[in-house]
């Protein structure tokens, strides 16, 4: 797969994973024992900000490849 294909695909998979996290990190702090303890809510709210970072290396890692040169 041309580079240029790679990073549109691996842009887009980016951009859901980023909206994906978001929407049940919200979910997530808005449950009742997280929101008792304002302890819980710091470790939470690093935990998931920096969360995203291993799922999306892979991608990135990915994206960057570069193209294979054909046999000659």
């Amino acid at each position: 797969m041309p580079i240029r294909a790679r990073k549109l695909l691996g842009t887009i998979a980016l951009l859901v994973l980023a909206a994906v996290w978001s929407l049940m990190g919200m979910a997530v702090a808005q449950m009742p024992w997280l929101a008792e303890s304002g302890l819980r809510q710091a470790v939470f709210y690093v935990v998931a900000g920096m969360g995203w970072v291993l799922p999306a290396m892979p991608i990135v890692s990915w994206m960057s490849r570069p193209d294979r040169q054909p046999d000659t």
